[in-house]
């Protein structure tokens, strides 16, 4: 058996964690059989407890951007653990790292971190509320902003609607104060607004969409979001945990042009440590404690570690003026690879690619937002998704997620994974 000791791991840690997992995407429900077990990772590679080494195409979904236990990063946090691990009082690197970001992307004038993207977002909201002194916000279907109790709503039937709870625990307070909208559906979103005057502090979106797939913004799609929001004193805000200093040095906003009036990051910006933060101008981010009425806090917020991770990451980035080239051009490649390899086997098939995010859809209906992604043939998906691990290709265990390639990737991993693609679209 190629993954007994991963099996009875996760047998072990079903009895004292639930579900034996601390995130529900790793259990595998989606896809069926046992969750693969790390053990090590390096560049493009992963070693599982079996020790099979896949090719890796999740890459933490998202942060590995240059590769696992990329050395400046792993050096930095070793030589930032020798000094203190946390200190709960400022340090000189938050300010290095905040600098650098603000340098790096457009449109901010102020940054503060946190320890996750549902923070990052969950405080980016709270200060969008008190700064426009307004209660209501407008998110997408399909779109993932986190755990936190307002994003957990799910859409209702009609067009102009209240959200309903999609969790347990959120109380149907929270959930009348969120709004669903259609992703890239511009219409209803004014509709949303129009039957909403005056109450609605912000819009929040996945500029470019990476929880129901890869999904492209339809072209004018940001721009009438910007409009809109600029139209009726509403804050735009781009949650960018995924697409932040991935897509671009300055993300979605430098990709497409567009200003966001928050941005929230997270992935990258932490070098693979749990990191996440908010990002906007100044008279926004001066509404926060402790010079604003708005309260965060969070005792392990620009902890050491992390802050060296990240800087690390950030510098890398920075100074390497063709990686974001670099990243476009393999992820291109291995779109038309898999593309040539499953259209040769008559396989139904959509690809939606940007920069270095790409998903697989098993469906010929182009995938432009929640309701269209839904339509893809997730039996199909479930063998494509077994078939690969059998090859050592290992892909998110979810039709609904993008996978995230990492400068460590060589041609000849991309031309051993087209085959492998070649060889399961056989058996489809």
């Amino acid at each position: 058996m190629l993954y007994q000791r991963s099996s009875q791991l996760f047998a072990e840690a079903e009895k004292v964690i639930p579900g034996g997992v601390n995130s529900p995407v790793r259990a595998f429900k989606a896809v069926g059989g046992t969750p693969i077990f790390v053990k090590s990772a390096k560049g493009a590679y992963l070693y599982d407890e079996d020790g099979n080494k896949l090719i890796d195409y999740i890459n933490s979904w998202g942060p590995m951007i240059l590769g696992h236990a990329f050395d400046p990063v792993v050096n930095a946090v070793i030589k930032r653990a020798q000094l203190g691990t946390s200190f709960g009082m400022p340090t000189a690197l938050e300010t290095e790292i905040a600098a650098l970001a603000v340098s790096m992307v457009p449109n901010i004038d102020k940054i503060r971190f946190v320890n996750s993207g549902t923070e990052a977002c969950m405080s980016a909201v709270r200060l969008a509320r008190g700064f426009t002194k307004k209660d209501k916000i407008i998110k997408f279907a399909g779109c993932y902003h986190g755990h936190s109790d307002s994003f957990l709503i799910q859409a209702g039937s009609g067009a102009i609607t209240f959200g309903m709870p999609n969790s347990p625990g959120v109380t149907e307070g929270t959930a009348k104060d969120t709004l669903l909208a259609r992703y890239n559906d511009l219409q209803n979103v004014t509709a949303l607004v129009e039957a909403n005057k005056g109450q609605i502090a912000a819009i929040i979106v996945e500029p470019v969409a990476g929880n129901m797939g890869c999904i492209p913004p339809a072209d004018g799609f940001l721009q009438g979001l910007r409009q809109i929001c600029t139209n009726n004193n509403i804050l735009l805000i781009f949650d960018e945990v995924m697409t932040g200093f991935r897509l671009a040095k300055g993300g979605v906003q430098e990709l497409y042009n567009v200003k966001a009036d928050i941005v929230t990051f997270g992935k990258v910006i932490g070098g693979g440590l749990p990191v996440g933060a908010f990002a906007g101008r100044e008279e926004i981010m001066n509404y926060l404690s402790p010079i604003g009425p708005v309260y965060q806090a969070g005792t392990l917020s620009g902890n050491p570690l992390a802050m060296a991770a990240g800087l690390a990451m950030l510098n890398a980035l920075n100074e390497d003026d063709s990686i974001f080239k670099r990243l476009s051009d393999k992820t291109a490649y291995l779109a038309t690879g898999i593309s040539e390899a499953l259209v040769d086997n008559n396989v139904e098939f959509t690809i939606n690619r940007v920069g270095s995010m790409i998903s697989v859809h098993f469906s010929k209906v182009p995938v432009i937002d929640l309701q269209t992604a839904a339509l893809g043939d997730n039996e199909t998906f479930k063998k494509f998704f077994h078939g690969l691990l059998a090859e050592k290709v290992y892909i998110a265990p979810s039709a609904y997620e993008s996978w995230f390639i990492t400068d460590a990737l060589t041609y000849d991993d991309l031309d051993y994974t087209i085959q492998s693609v070649r060889k399961v679209a056989s058996i489809l």
